[in-house]
Order: C-alpha cells, then sequence, then structure tokens
C-alpha cells in the first residue's frame, strides 16, 4: 500500500483576503504572522513549492512599533550600484518617509529566497493609514 501525496491543482485553490491593523503591533511579530499566512502554512492544503496563500491587507502601517532602542539602532541599507552609491536609512526616518516599506522589508525577509517569494509578496497590501481600497473584495479581520 503507498500513500500519495496530494498536490493541489491550480484551480482548487481558494484565496482569501485578510486585513491586520498594525495598530500598535511589534515589527518582527507581525512580519512573522504575516508571511505565514502569505506563504500559506496555515492552511491544510500547503505545499512548500506551490503559491496556495491567501492576500493580506496591513492598514496603519505607521504605528508599528519596535521593542528597545531600534527606532534609532535599526538601520535599512540600499546601494545604487556606483562607487560610494551606499545609503543608510534608520527605523525612524523609513517610517516619516515611507512606512509602509518598513513592513515589506520585514516580511520580504521571513519568506523564502525563491522565485515563488516573489509572487507571494505581491499578495501584500501595506498602507500608511486605516483606509485601503480592497473593500470589493470583503476581507476578514485578522487578529495577531
Amino acid at each position: 500500500m503507498s500513500v500519495k501525496t496530494y498536490i493541489p491543482k491550480v484551480a482548487e485553490i481558494e484565496r482569501e483576503w485578510f486585513v491586520v491593523d498594525a495598530d500598535g503591533q511589534t515589527l518582527g511579530r507581525l512580519a512573522t504572522k504575516v508571511a505565514t499566512i502569505l506563504r500559506g502554512k496555515h492552511k491544510a492544503s500547503y505545499t512548500p513549492n506551490m503559491d496556495v496563500g491567501d492576500y493580506v491587507i496591513v492598514i496603519n502601517a505607521e504605528k508599528v512599533k519596535v521593542t528597545g532602542r531600534k527606532d534609532e539602532q535599526k538601520t535599512y541599507y540600499r546601494h545604487s550600484n556606483f562607487p560610494g552609491g551606499l545609503t543608510a536609512t534608520t527605523f525612524r526616518q523609513m517610517i516619516e518617509k515611507r512606512p509602509e516599506r518598513v513592513i515589506e522589508l520585514a516580511v520580504k525577509g521571513m519568506l523564502p529566497g525563491s522565485t515563488l517569494a516573489k509572487q507571494q509578496l505581491l499578495k501584500l497590501k501595506v498602507y500608511a493609514g486605516p483606509n485601503h481600497p480592497h473593500a470589493a473584495q470583503q476581507p476578514k479581520p485578522l487578529e495577531l
């Protein structure tokens, strides 16, 4: 007797929409929960080599918290690929300029380093304020 592994068909994958309020949430804990839902690990039909995850809308990104002195010490780096093109930005500066990017980068770091991660990251929608344009999808509130 052999047991076959269940592989879901693309047509069988059902995607839901969830909305998460980042107000007062810790950045890392929020990012792990969101990454789990984007990958689909909360479903029984989870398959590591397929994108079976759900859509996640994160609102109030500007109100996300970090513990300790990370708001002064946490640094984001980017490089322009020119000599001397390294730019460093602190967490506090990033929250003031582009608060959505903080959550996007945290979730991106928790997804696998593959082309599948790019597909999964496209299902993440982050907004600085409390409003989002996805009311038509009827997202369910997600408590973390």
